[in-house]
């Protein structure tokens, strides 16, 4: 698998990253042991996660498979800060809880550092320079090696990176990903996301490149009933993608898979992975069978007419 820098950073990453967002619910350990296994045997290194992420249980399986299934050196690991779905409000990037959560999380990870650490929301309460400070703390500690951030706007991206940029001569660390959903049935990030980040010289982590499934085809005549769509908690996760818009766009994806004679997936994931400043794309499959689909599609380049 190919790997590409992160940013301007010294960081190199898989172009495909391995998301983690249901494991320890809708995905057992045993099938992310084996998911994480043929992922690496592929070359691929990107392990995305979260704190969040079925309240910690997917950080402590990445912990878990981290001592028996890889090898920690042969993995990127990826974790993100700031939701507080507890709290009283939707957001925290204070240095407290900055830095409590980045130890919760390598204590669920069992490790002594994670690659890289992402301010997973924009908080507007807490000062910038309080936010950043901590993850400059993060990194001079040695818990972190890199930082970045999640959904965040254009402006609010350019902020950070600038003021990081304006200190780094004092030990500010640059920002060096941005982790945004970007797919044919969501181009949002085109209209302001995308020029800042190639501005400020960081890389995108596009999220959902598949249209949550949906650019797969296999919604194009109803929901499969072993799908996403159709659990309870994931159905309003999927439906957005269900319009009008959306259903043109998938098959004019799945004429373009006829004619090149690779699948619907194969066509979506390329497309994404080959815009400019697309660092990594994180796919989070449900089996080894889709997994074994999506490592199928890195030979897959788009032909400009497509």
């Amino acid at each position: 698998m190919e790997q590409r820098q992160l940013g301007g950073s010294g960081l190199w990453v898989s172009r495909t990253a391995l998301g983690t967002m249901t494991w320890g619910k809708d995905i057992e350990e045993e099938e992310a042991a084996d998911q994480l296994a043929a992922f690496v045997d592929a070359g691929g290194t990107l392990v995305d996660t979260a704190d969040i992420y079925t309240g910690g249980h997917s950080e402590r399986i990445v912990g878990r498979l981290l001592r028996t299934v890889v090898r920690r050196d042969d993995v990127i690991i990826a974790t993100k800060v700031g939701h507080t779905p507890e709290g009283h409000r939707r957001g925290d990037t204070s240095r407290r809880h900055l830095l409590a959560s980045l130890d919760a999380s390598l204590r669920r990870m069992q490790v002594d550092h994670v690659d890289l650490w992402q301010l997973h929301v924009h908080d507007p309460d807490t000062p910038a320079e309080e936010t950043l400070a901590a993850l400059d703390t993060a990194v001079s500690s040695g818990r972190v090696r890199y930082v970045g951030v999640g959904d965040f706007a254009g402006w609010q991206l350019a902020k950070y990176a600038t003021w990081q940029r304006a200190g780094q001569s004092i030990g500010r660390v640059p920002i060096v990903s941005v982790g945004r959903e970007y797919s044919l049935l969501n181009r949002h990030a085109e209209r302001e996301l995308l020029p800042a980040v190639a501005d400020c010289g960081a890389g995108l982590l596009a999220w959902s490149p598949l249209g949550r499934g949906v650019l797969t085809g296999k919604y194009r005549t109803g929901v499969p009933g072993d799908s996403r769509g159709a659990l309870p908690h994931m159905a309003s996760y999927v439906e957005p993608y269900f319009d009008e818009r959306s259903r043109r766009v998938v098959e004019s994806v799945c004429t373009a898979a006829e004619g090149l004679g690779v699948s619907p997936l194969a066509v979506a994931l390329s497309w994404v992975r080959d815009q400019p400043h697309v660092a990594s794309t994180t796919v989070g499959p449900r089996t080894a069978a889709q997994l074994g689909d999506v490592l199928a599609a890195e030979g897959v380049v788009l032909p400009r007419e497509i």
